[in-house]
Formats: structure tokens, C-alpha cells, sequence
């Protein structure tokens, strides 16, 4: 008998052991006390762990465990944080009382160990690197317009019209400025992966073909690039022809960097909580601290319901001071980006290096609801800083609420970069493989303008840089912005062209001109001139421009003896036409990009092109199963 019962208590502890072991999940609701009101967007979290999620619109949360002694700890925006042990409990509902703080506190010391800051609700934000407060009046905030993260997708992109064919007759000048932003292609990289298509205006073709370095020659002369050209079919349509142009940045010497002067742009408002936002953004900067010299320097701003230095501009050899601060970072409130962006460039300006490299790097998943928040809003505020020598470097997080849309334009009206960081990964190609052509700007305001030869031209079309075109005028004009080009880094760009004599659906008729001379047709330039390419730039201190003109003739060279760069970057073009659906991606199709990518993806030393093959196959996965949820 007392064997029987030995085994009986045996079973009962190993069910136990078991039953302990196991997943379980806990829920409930979150209510507010001053009014009974349920709150969505509170964050529950694991304490100690990394894992949390928020409440829908309806208060509710559930969050999965395995451990009955786990805490889980209960915050929002201007309420009182709780922490409760889970136990037996099952259903947790909790009410959460509003501070008695009635205005956010940003706490700024010398000694970064004691750098301690709490964001409450809008009010006051004091910046006292700059020894001055701007007042702001509440606004909403963040429970105010959080939605349910996982069902309600809230993420935000611009409409793109595409580029469409132009006879050179009537348009025979073609203006843009460069773009060196990848974001487009990580972030659609992260939909693939997630199982699903990306939608068409989330796809920017020249991001996807600039994602990946090409194989130019180095710059030998004074100016900071090379320019290689290239002409051959297009693979899409072999009566039409593709020009192929880049440019190859110069190396800098990576023994004699000049020094940086960094200011970390951070959002710590409560919608970058999820662990691809806050804790990726963290992991990301810890990569870049460490790829820093002595003569570096970085400064911490964060904003959120106020905005705060943090960090006060320290020497890139304190790096466990740098690291610590970056550790100490919590999300929770409302988004005030304009405010932070003052306050950021503020600090850069005081602590800038002469000949130096001064940047500020937003990091932010884009949703500014307070202050400065409009895009025009944000817009303009970039645009008052770009002339002030600091660059821009800005990096999104994170999905479901994600303003991409936003980020872009911001980018574009400042003198840097965008670039979407969907993993650990993409941070070591931006802040490690990549770093000077992230950090060190070599050429500012490059822009490009191609006049196509009627003679040989019946109409072309670029492929991309819808949000990058100029008016012709803006080419020969030094105070509009463009592009910027980093150390070692290559850009390109192609136009599908149609020949003359060649009948295209695309291809418009016009009645005669009457008041045009017949010399327009009787050009001066060579019969075998196909177009000339000009190209504007100024060195990264300079106001005036300078010019260079190349003449790119057709030698009929056949799509098979094109080079790598050529026939990988038509690869990438005709899957981003596939991904957009666009009227021109004549033959493309899923089984032809592979081909022609995997027939050149050269030595990918990083991998980058067969991941891009990979995520092909997916895309052809899914369209084929009726997968898509565009």
C-alpha cells in the first residue's frame, strides 16, 4: 500500500512538473479609475523578460507564459505602473489610477550614471544643453489613437504614380536627384518573410536596386565618383533598350576617419514598446557604439511626451557609459518629434566639429502625434536645419502602426539617409558593413539630367525615383536640395528606352509641330549617340556645384554579354515591377528574375543577393498558392 502511494505522489509531482512547464496564457482587462473608461494601448509586460503586448481598443490583453512566479507589470501614459504575480490566476483585470504628477519630468545630469528620466504625459520640455524650455499644451495622446496592433494596421504609405514614357521631342530633358535610401527594400523584405505580398506603394524600385552594392570601378581622378554606363536589351522587352547608370563613391581612408560628432535621435513614446521598435533600435545603436573611434563623440536625446537629453555628448571611448544609457531606455507616452529634432540639432550644434562628420540619427517608427507633427510640419523643421553642416541619418522600426510615407519625406528634405531596420541583421549592414557609406557623406546635392537623342529615341522612361524627380530648371539651380552620396557607396539608376522606328503601345502619337524647326531633328550630336548624362554635385562644405557630362553611344551589345551590375539590377527592376504590378513589366515573371539573378549575382560576399533570390521564390510561393494579402 504505501508503494502504491509512493507512486500516486510520484505521478502527482511529475503533473505538476509537467502542468508547470507549460504554456499558459493570462488575460483580462485594463480600466481606467478616475472614470471607469477601459484604456487600450496600456503595455503588459513580462518583468525581467523580453515580452510584452497591449490592449486592444476594448481594454483587453492576453499574454502567454510559462512560469506561474512570473510579475507581470502594468503601465500607460500618466498612470501609475503595477506590478502583480501571476500565480494561479488566469484572469488578471486591473484598474490603473493617474499620477500625481501633472506634467512630464525629464530629470538632465552631467554624470551619465545618473541620467534618470520619466515620461508622463505632454507639458514641459526642458533642454538644458541649450539652458531653454518650449512650452507645449497637451495634446493627444497615445491612447488616443493607438488601434489594436495585430488586426488594425495603421501603417501609412505614399501613393506612387509610375513613371511613365516620354518622347524626347517635348520632353527632352530628364532631371532627378539621386537616392541612396534602401528602406523600401527591408521593409518589403519583412512583409515577404511575414508570409505575405507587399502592397504595390510600399515597393520603390530604385530602393531595391540601390539596396545592393555593384561592381564599379573606383573614382582615379579629383571628383568623389566614378561613372559607368551601359546600354543592352531590356529583358522585359527585347525591342526595348535598357541604360544602365552608376556611380561608385570614393573609399575614404578608414585609418584617418574625421571625427564624428553624434547625437542618437531616440522615440521612446509608447507605440515603439513592441520588441521589433525599442529593444532592436537599442541592439542596433550598441552595434554602431562599438564601430566608433576614440575621437568619436554621441549624445542621447529622447522624446516621447517631452523630450530629453540624456546622454550629454560623451567621447565614444566611454562606451559602458554610452551603452548604460542606452539600456536605461523605456517606452511609454505620447510622441513629440518635432521637439526632439529641435532639441537634437540643438546639441549637435554645440558640440560641432569643425571638418568633422555631425549627424543626427532619428530612430522612430514615424508616428509623431505632438507638437510638430504634421509632415508638411516636419518637413519644414528639417529643411530650417540641413544648411547647418549636420546631416541626417534616419532609421525605422517596427510594424503595424509604421509611417513610412512620413520618414521618406523627411529624409528627402534633409541632407542624408533612410533605411528600415526589420532585423539584427540589416543593423550590421547599415551601422557595421556599411558604416562609412552610412555616416561619412563624400558628395551633397548630386543630381542628374539625361537629354535623350531623337534621332535614336523614341521614348524613354526611368525606373523609379518618382518622389526624386526635378524640373529641368533645378538642375543648373545650387539651392535646391537633392541626394547625397556616402564613402564607398554606388548609386544607379536605368531608362528603358524605345527605339525609333520601333511601334510600342506606349509609344503616342502627336500631330506634327508647326512652330518647331526641322533642325530640331537635325542634330548636331553623333548619329550613334543614344543620350548624354550631366551630373551636378558639391562637396559636403560647399555652396557651388560642379558639372560633368558623359555622352553614352549604343554598340547593340546583346542582354547575354551585359555585365553582372547590368543584368542583376534589371533582375531587381523587373521583380519590383512584378511586386507593383506595373502596365510596363511586359514579359516579367517570377522564374525569369531568379534566372537572371542567379546567372549574376557575382561573388555576394554578404549574402545580400541570394537572400534577394530567396525572397523571389517566396513571392512566386505565394502568388501561386493564392496566398497574397495585398
Amino acid at each position: 500500500m504505501k508503494n502504491v502511494k509512493a507512486i500516486l505522489v510520484m505521478i502527482m509531482m511529475i503533473t505538476s512538473i509537467v502542468t508547470y512547464s507549460q504554456d499558459f496564457t493570462v488575460k483580462g482587462k485594463i480600466t481606467n479609475y478616475e472614470d471607469g473608461s477601459l484604456l487600450r494601448g496600456a503595455t503588459i509586460s513580462l518583468k525581467g523578460q523580453n515580452k510584452a503586448t497591449v490592449s486592444n481598443q476594448r481594454g483587453e490583453y492576453s499574454l502567454s507564459m510559462s512560469n506561474e512566479n512570473s510579475i507581470l507589470v502594468f503601465s500607460y501614459s500618466g498612470k501609475v505602473t503595477q506590478e502583480i504575480l501571476v500565480g494561479t490566476k488566469r484572469t488578471i483585470d486591473v484598474v490603473l489610477k493617474n499620477t500625481s504628477t501633472p506634467e512630464s519630468k525629464v530629470v538632465i545630469v552631467e554624470d551619465a550614471e545618473e541620467v534618470e528620466y520619466s515620461v508622463i504625459s505632454p507639458g514641459k520640455i526642458l533642454s538644458k544643453a541649450a539652458n531653454k524650455s518650449y512650452n507645449q499644451s497637451p495634446q493627444m495622446g497615445y491612447n488616443d489613437y493607438y488601434e489594436e496592433a495585430i488586426p488594425h494596421n495603421t501603417e501609412e504609405y505614399d501613393v506612387i504614380n509610375e513613371n511613365i514614357f516620354l518622347d524626347p521631342i517635348n520632353n527632352p530633358l530628364s532631371t532627378f536627384s539621386i537616392d541612396v535610401d534602401a528602406a523600401s527594400y527591408s521593409n518589403m523584405r519583412r512583409m515577404i518573410n511575414n508570409g505575405q505580398l507587399p502592397q504595390k506603394d510600399v515597393v520603390r524600385i530604385e530602393e531595391m536596386i540601390n539596396y545592393f552594392d555593384y561592381d564599379y570601378p573606383n573614382p582615379t581622378g579629383e571628383d568623389p565618383f566614378s561613372i559607368t554606363t551601359e546600354v543592352s536589351q531590356a529583358p522585359w522587352n527585347s525591342k526595348h533598350k535598357l541604360v544602365h547608370i552608376g556611380l561608385q563613391g570614393k573609399m575614404i581612408d578608414y585609418e584617418n576617419l574625421q571625427a564624428s560628432n553624434l547625437v542618437f535621435l531616440i522615440d521612446v513614446s509608447g507605440s515603439m514598446s513592441e520588441n521589433n521598435k525599442l529593444p532592436l533600435l537599442i541592439s542596433s545603436m550598441k552595434l554602431l557604439v562599438n564601430e566608433l573611434g576614440a575621437k568619436d563623440r554621441v549624445a542621447i536625446v529622447v522624446y516621447a511626451g517631452a523630450a530629453g537629453l540624456v546622454l550629454p555628448s560623451t567621447p565614444a571611448y566611454e562606451k559602458e557609459k554610452i551603452i548604460a544609457a542606452l539600456d536605461r531606455l523605456k517606452a511609454g507616452g505620447s510622441t513629440a518629434g518635432g521637439a526632439g529634432i529641435k532639441l537634437a540639432y540643438e546639441v549637435a550644434m554645440q558640440n560641432l566639429i569643425k571638418n568633422g562628420n555631425n549627424r543626427v540619427i532619428l530612430a522612430t517608427d514615424g508616428d509623431f502625434n505632438v507638437g510638430a507633427s504634421s509632415t508638411s510640419d516636419m518637413v519644414r523643421l528639417i529643411e530650417d536645419k540641413r544648411d547647418q553642416g549636420i546631416f541626417l541619418t534616419i532609421t525605422g522600426f517596427g510594424m503595424g502602426n509604421y509611417k513610412d510615407g512620413r520618414m521618406e519625406q523627411i529624409s528627402n528634405a534633409g541632407n542624408g539617409n533612410y533605411f528600415y531596420i526589420d532585423n539584427i541583421n540589416e543593423a550590421k549592414k547599415v551601422f557595421v558593413t556599411e558604416m562609412r557609406a552610412t555616416l561619412f557623406t563624400i558628395a551633397k546635392d548630386v543630381k542628374i539630367q539625361v537629354e535623350f537623342n531623337p534621332k535614336n529615341v523614341s521614348a524613354y522612361r526611368l525606373i523609379g525615383y518618382e518622389n526624386r524627380m526635378l524640373k529641368s530648371e533645378d538642375f543648373n539651380d545650387d539651392k535646391k536640395d537633392a541626394g547625397e552620396l556616402g564613402a564607398g557607396h554606388t548609386v544607379t539608376a536605368l531608362y528603358e528606352i524605345i527605339p525609333v522606328g520601333v511601334e510600342s503601345e506606349f509609344s503616342k502619337d502627336i500631330d506634327p509641330l508647326k512652330y518647331q524647326i526641322g533642325s530640331i531633328y537635325d542634330t548636331k550630336a553623333s548619329s550613334k549617340d543614344l543620350l548624354t548624362i550631366k551630373f551636378r554635385y558639391k562637396k559636403p562644405d560647399g555652396e557651388i556645384s560642379k558639372l560633368i557630362t558623359k555622352v553614352l553611344e549604343d554598340h547593340n551589345t546583346s542582354f547575354d554579354l551585359s555585365s553582372d551590375n547590368f543584368r542583376f539590377s534589371a533582375a531587381v527592376a523587373s521583380f519590383g515591377m512584378i511586386l507593383r504590378d506595373s502596365e510596363f513589366k511586359g514579359s516579367s515573371n517570377y522564374e525569369s528574375v531568379i534566372e537572371m539573378a542567379s546567372d549574376s549575382k557575382g561573388k555576394d560576399k554578404e549574402g545580400y543577393r541570394s537572400e534577394f533570390i530567396k525572397l523571389v521564390e517566396a513571392c512566386s510561393l505565394m502568388d501561386n498558392e493564392g496566398m497574397s494579402t495585398r
